[in-house]
């Protein structure tokens, strides 16, 4: 992977927001490693995947300020001298957004706006690097999925999130505010939630699997790619220190293709022993699925030299050990 990242970062002061949940924990530790002084931002609600056991070994190396990305308020002081923000809070259920519309909206959308307010008004100069979703593609008009790929989302979420894409690129464009965007997709590890399928599906086939239930596989034979927080990590470190990914959008995506019921069978393979039935798709989720799915990460590979490093099985191995030690903290 190209570019010496401790030279970028040492020193640097750094803000994540939904720095205590799954990709913002991990990048926390990443950065802490490379010197830089981490804030971390997170409203901690219940539903959000916000976990202080998450940093439990970097907690004293890290600054912590327990705040909502809807205050404006706090955010103007929040953003102040910071070099870097990575902004990763969001909402990401899908069904949430459609029972819920107007809570997806204020976090996906409106927050947004005042995210990008603040750093217009107290740090024009900050870099911002946005996490955004495979989701705003919808469902998909040919594969792999490129960024050429028409928008079309298929729910709330998905909308809201280009909302956020949108507004970031406008910033960018108008107000000189430097904006990278990645669009992410299924991204698994260490620290993801597992509680429920609010982040992702696989989390909660882990939970049964490490507890001795079957887990449910919903049409099986639908394609997915994965990648794993490690690599998507180095994606947004690139996106940080490399001034051709200014004003750009990058997909993310994974070295494999497989079917649901080969993911499956790959992880009872991984854990030794387990099971899973077979289901149809319910009604509802049915609405807004985007069916097969896998991304063109050519991309991010010719700009900035990323590619994927960590295979689906290691991923799998590695996301497994974890949760074998530490699953009561993620109950």
């Amino acid at each position: 992977m190209p570019g010496d990242f401790a030279e970028v970062f040492r020193g640097e002061r750094v803000l994540i927001t939904g720095g205590l949940g799954f990709i913002g924990s991990n990048l926390a530790r990443r950065l802490v490693e490379l010197g830089a002084e981490v804030l971390l931002v997170d409203s901690l609600i219940p539903e959000y995947g916000g976990n202080l056991y998450n940093i439990r070994d970097i907690r004293d190396r890290v600054q912590v300020n327990i705040s909502d990305v809807r205050d404006e308020h706090s955010l103007k002081y929040l953003v102040k001298g910071k070099s870097y923000l990575f902004n990763l809070a969001g909402q990401t259920s899908h069904m949430d957004s459609m029972t819920d519309p107007y809570t997806d909206i204020e976090i996906n959308s409106v927050a947004q706006l005042h995210i990008l307010e603040a750093c217009r008004k107290s740090n024009p100069s900050i870099k911002i690097l946005f996490a955004s979703t495979r989701q705003i593609y919808g469902r998909p008009q040919y594969l792999p999925v490129d960024e050429s790929h028409p928008l079309n989302p298929v729910d709330i979420n998905g909308v809201n999130k280009l909302a956020g894409e949108r507004f970031h690129l406008l910033y960018h464009d108008v107000y000189g505010i430097r904006c990278s965007i990645l669009r992410l997709t299924n991204t698994i590890g260490p620290r993801m939630r597992v509680k429920d399928a609010r982040q992702t599906f696989l989390g909660v086939w882990i939970k049964l699997l490490l507890e001795g239930k079957p887990f449910e596989v919903w049409d099986g034979d639908q394609l997915r790619d994965f990648t794993y927080v490690d690599d998507v990590i180095d994606a947004f470190l690139l996106l940080a220190s490399d001034g051709n990914a200014d004003g750009r959008v990058f997909n993310l995506g994974g070295r494999e293709t497989v079917t649901l019921h080969e993911l499956a069978d790959l992880l009872v393979e991984l854990n030794g022993e387990g099971e899973y039935l077979v289901k149809e798709f319910p009604s509802d989720r049915k609405r807004i699925d985007i069916g097969d799915f896998y991304a063109d990460f050519t991309l991010i590979k010719e700009t900035l030299g990323w590619e994927p490093r960590i295979s689906l099985r290691e991923a799998l191995r590695r996301t497994l050990d974890y949760y074998r030690e530490h699953l009561p903290h993620y109950l």
